[in-house]
């Protein structure tokens, strides 16, 4: 089993550090700076890279790590990432060197269209796939990719613990809570985010098991929530459509 270790980066981004003895791989690394200083200050040595999707703060601190590391780099083979050493479509089971531990690869096409998650020994790494109380942006898929996708991501055990790569989380359920405010758990959550983001303390990671009770994205087929969506599209009339109905309503939210 591997210790996860929170890098917070940019603005609101967060990089992931799994630790297993002295090894360690990295989810993500944006920014290699942050990463090095966990690594130094810790005496790790990195061994592999897990890269979810292209965008540059996902994966622009590869080429710095690779100077100091040999590491092995994991990423989606639909997308131009320099430096991955094993390209990935989703649907394989990876054996990293840092950690005994196996992981699951997840097709999750939506947010970009080669977007692949992470899944093992109970943690999933999602990047911009599902956020905690939300889900990423359409910039390069459709709705009926990303709500399968989510619906692939919901249907891991409840106890999974959902590691996404920023902190949205009080916008998320802000929206959320226009969506379906007659949501009890989803009141609570927001309640119990609020004097965590008081505190200054991270509200990722969640579950699964939270997330579809309380994330208006996996709850499509909730009464009020598809309600909320037909008075913005009248002819929502599918899950999808009820889908695409909400991220359009968060993109001006």
């Amino acid at each position: 089993m591997f210790d996860v270790i929170r890098i917070p980066a940019f603005k609101d981004n967060y990089i992931w550090l799994l630790r297993q003895g002295a090894s360690a791989a990295v989810v993500d690394p944006g920014d290699a700076r942050p990463v090095l200083e966990v690594l130094d200050r810790e005496g790790l040595s990195l061994t592999t890279i897990l890269v979810t999707h292209h965008h540059a703060d996902h994966q622009g601190g590869v080429g710095s790590l690779l100077a100091r590391y040999p590491a092995e780099v994991f990423g989606p083979a639909a997308e131009s990432i320099a430096g991955v050493t094993r390209p990935l479509a989703g649907g394989e089971t990876i054996q990293c060197a840092f950690s005994d531990v196996r992981l699951q690869v997840i097709a999750v096409p939506g947010h970009t269209l080669g977007h692949i998650a992470y899944y093992g020994a109970g943690y999933l790494f999602c990047g911009d796939t599902l956020f905690a109380g939300g889900c990423g942006r359409l910039f390069e898929g459709s709705a009926a990719q990303m709500a399968d996708s989510l619906a692939r991501l919901a249907a891991l055990p409840n106890d999974t613990a959902v590691y996404c790569a920023h902190e949205y989380t009080e916008a998320n359920l802000r929206f959320a809570m226009a969506v379906e405010p007659g949501n009890r758990r989803l009141q609570s959550r927001v309640n119990e985010v609020a004097v965590a983001r008081a505190k200054g303390w991270a509200t990722v990671p969640s579950t699964i098991a939270i997330e579809k009770a309380s994330n208006p994205f996996l709850r499509c087929s909730e009464p009020e929530v598809a309600a909320s969506a037909r008075r913005r599209v009248v002819d929502a009339d599918d899950e999808v459509a009820v889908f695409a109905a909400l991220r359009d309503w968060k993109n001006g939210f």
